[in-house]
């Protein structure tokens, strides 16, 4: 089934910035975890090298879910009253951090 499109008035989108932002991080996430990859396929790779690129991995992720939250506390949670979905809004959050 097809998304409704971001302008669609009963839909909300996440802010171009935000993608943008979590996407990079993403990115820089992912050049990591290849290094990790790569890492393990050498048989002389040194246990702490390997911690701290999955650490860096972990921070990378962390930061790309700050973004993604603050965009929708900024775009969507802070305007739910004005839209008349305040508590529709509050119990997707309350889902979506159980996962964080």
């Amino acid at each position: 089934m097809p998304q409704p499109a971001c302008h669609e008035p009963q839909h909300l989108c996440m802010p171009e910035d935000a993608r943008k932002r979590a996407a990079r991080r993403l990115n820089i996430a992912r050049g990591h975890l290849e290094s990790i990859v790569r890492m393990l396929d050498d048989p002389d790779a040194y246990c702490v090298d390997v911690l701290r690129q999955i650490k860096a991995v972990q921070g990378a992720l962390s930061g790309a879910g700050e973004v993604v939250l603050r965009g929708h506390l900024q775009a969507h949670v802070a305007t739910a009253a004005q839209r008349g979905d305040s508590e529709e809004i509050i119990e997707e959050l309350m889902e979506a951090l159980k996962y964080t």
